[in-house]
């Protein structure tokens, strides 16, 4: 690799995310539409089965947080990240789990996103960015909580997109 190759590299690099196992993601989803009347009434016609292709935690956008942000994570890159799915929030347009990224080798994975979460779903014509705002909706009364209690914990892994 050449310095010039290696800056394209890392130019092309837009953020740092823990990507979590789909079948995980969709078990749970099962699991919660099974345990909880709510989630079932909304999940029953998303047909999420088929529609979740890939699952992540973002934890910091250049975009929103900056080139040092994003590059701060690479430390764990390529690293096992426990997270704790703690609650499924949802309005008729999008859905999202709640997460909370874990530590690697004693050091916490500390998001840089406001709200970590795990979108799950968005209504046509509704961008997956528009999930950032699930936790503020459900705050106004505008989105329903489930709450997962005790949390179900998924190994992901830490990489850079």
């Amino acid at each position: 690799m050449t310095p010039d190759s290696g800056k394209r590299k890392i130019a092309a690099i837009t953020f740092a995310a823990i990507t979590l196992p789909v079948l995980d993601i969709k078990g749970l989803l099962d699991n919660l539409a099974g345990k909880h009347r709510k989630a079932g009434a909304f999940l029953k016609d998303k047909n999420l089965e088929n529609s979740i292709n890939k699952a992540h935690v973002t934890l910091a956008h250049k975009r929103s947080h900056g080139v040092t942000a994003v590059a701060n994570y690479g430390t764990f890159l390529h690293k096992q990240v426990p997270v704790d799915i703690t609650a499924l929030i949802f309005t008729d347009k999008m859905a999202a789990f709640e997460a909370f990224p874990g530590s690697v080798e004693g050091e916490r994975v500390i998001p840089k996103n406001e709200w970590p979460h795990v979108t799950l779903w968005t209504a046509e014509g509704v961008g997956g960015k528009e999930a950032n705002l699930l936790s503020k909706l459900h705050l106004e009364g505008k989105a329903t909580r489930v709450t997962i209690d005790p949390p179900a914990t998924i190994l992901g892994t830490l990489e850079f997109y």
